[in-house]
């Protein structure tokens, strides 16, 4: 009997191999729709579960900032984690844990437990977040497949609090508030079985560096103090004492880490990393995104419920269109524009639509319709973020050593979460004193004079969104590198380390 020929025993496993890769894409797409999605899909939940536990308005933020607060501050050291202990553990041990703080909060029967199981769910998240784009940037390695991989991450990061709106709209509808945590029970079981099959499970070679635990407590006490200070900001005001005290020991600490990482033996985040001209354009573009974006989903949902009277679900489904847009211009990004024209083409084209989108929405009054007012913009919107994410997303981990794809990783979800807290606070503070300020001036306070002061404050806060994106487009194209550039790849002071010939980051463990 004969053997098969070596080149179909070598065409068989390249299939195998490429088959395999693919389905770790699914598990990871899910992982990180569960945790970006969480950012939302809870909001919608809020007046039912305060309803139900009893708790306050002034306690309410707190299911949200809890979340944050642990999300944000965690995220470096999740990262780095997943470089130590390995992709495939942590990637486990995040899902699992977020799903059983997800079930802690589902069965909340106390204010107080809602809040720990939160903070439990973005410690996990912290954890599972990087691990999952560090999974993604040393599974795909071959330039075209890496692409497409992209594609389909940026399409999720930038349409999953888009898909968190419906999908918290149905739950709390349909079924009970307390199911907006469930959910995520359900998805995590099939990402855990997706992962133990797909995954794969490289052993690190020579010796294991140490976690820089100085580093990792600076880096977490000022990220901390930078969200808690941004959310402080939307709750108490820029003239709060507590929001400029965690502001500036946010600054403070964030120079203690750049002084510290310059000497450490064994760096959290070597500097190298993120002072690399074309990875530095990338978090800055996803920051300024993600900035911007949050003035799309939370202002355009104020709108759609409280001045057009839409109910969740109809507020979810309207954003699906937008959703859609996305994903197809993430597809048509990265398969065909970022290798034609680059990240410093694309990237600012992406936020020139930002632009285009926001200020098309400044025009919406209490008389529009959403298929000739509210539509058109959302679409722009979402080609807008479909060409900005992938692209990022892609030359943010493109060239890092294998033993700092996590940390690295780990900043581009640290530069969403950021400028989120930034877009949070900052569109809100304007937000509320534009809605002031055109009440004072147009006396007795009516109803529709309340009404259109709403309005008036959305508007505000779509210009200084446009603003954000415009700011981004500029900085885009003067970061970015023009094709054909090299890229600076960060160094590994192990024997290991890549070099600046190795375009595409090796297979990790």
């Amino acid at each position: 009997m004969t053997s098969p020929s070596p080149t179909l025993q070598t065409s068989a496993e390249s299939e195998h191999a490429s088959s395999r890769r693919w389905w770790t894409l699914s598990v990871v797409a899910l992982a990180q729709l569960m945790v970006v999605l969480d950012s939302t899909v809870v909001n919608i939940a809020l007046p039912a579960a305060q309803a139900d536990l009893g708790f306050s308005n002034g306690d309410r933020q707190w299911i949200i900032t809890a979340y944050s607060l642990a999300f944000g501050s965690l995220l470096l050291l999740g990262g780095r984690l997943s470089d130590l202990i390995g992709r495939k553990r942590t990637f486990i041990i995040g899902l699992v844990g977020f799903a059983a703080s997800s079930a802690i909060g589902g069965a909340a029967g106390t204010f107080g437990m809602l809040v720990a199981a939160r903070a439990a769910q973005g410690a996990f998240g912290a954890l599972l977040a990087p691990t999952a784009l560090a999974v993604l940037t040393t599974t795909f390695t071959i330039p075209k497949e890496r692409a497409r991989a992209f594609g389909v991450f940026g399409a999720i990061a930038g349409a999953g609090g888009a898909v968190g709106l419906l999908l918290g709209g149905f739950l709390t509808e349909k079924l009970d508030w307390r199911w907006n945590l469930y959910i995520n029970v359900i998805i995590a079981i099939v990402a855990v079985i997706g992962a133990s099959i797909f995954v794969a499970n490289m052993h690190r070679t020579g010796p294991r560096p140490k976690l820089d635990i100085p580093g990792t407590l600076i880096v977490s006490g000022a990220l901390f103090s930078l969200v808690y200070g941004f959310s402080n900001a939307e709750t108490d005001g820029w003239d709060s004492p507590l929001t400029w005290g965690f502001l500036a020991a946010a600054g403070v600490l964030l120079i203690a880490f750049v002084l510290w990482q310059r000497r450490a033996a064994h760096p959290l985040l070597p500097l190298s990393i993120v002072l690399d001209r074309n990875r530095g354009a990338a978090y800055s573009s996803v920051l300024i995104a993600g900035a911007g974006m949050f003035g799309i989903f939370l202002f355009v949902t104020y709108y759609l419920q409280a001045s057009l009277g839409y109910s969740p679900i109809q507020t979810g489904l309207s954003f699906l269109p937008m959703i859609g847009m996305l994903v197809l211009a993430a597809q048509l990004s990265t398969n065909i524009f970022v290798p034609r024209f680059g990240p410093k083409i694309m990237v600012p084209f992406g936020m020139t639509l930002g632009v285009i989108g926001m200020i098309y929405l400044t025009h919406l009054d209490l008389n529009s319709t959403y298929a000739a007012d509210v539509l058109p913009p959302l679409l722009i919107l979402g080609f807008a973020m479909g060409s900005i994410m992938p692209a990022s997303m892609q030359t943010a981990t493109l060239g890092v050593d294998r033993h700092f794809a996590g940390v690295a990783s780990a900043m581009v979800n640290t530069s969403q979460q950021v400028g989120g807290s930034i877009g949070t606070a900052l569109l809100n503070t304007l937000a509320a004193t534009a809605a002031t300020d055109y009440i004072a001036s147009h006396t007795p306070p009516s109803a529709r004079v309340m009404a259109e002061a709403a309005v008036h404050s959305y508007a505000t806060a779509y210009w200084w969104g446009a603003g954000f994106f415009a700011f981004g487009a500029v900085l885009a194209a003067l970061l970015f590198r023009r094709r054909g550039q090299g890229l600076s790849l960060s160094h590994d002071p192990a024997p290991a380390a890549t070099t600046d010939d190795a375009p595409e980051p090796v297979v990790a463990h």
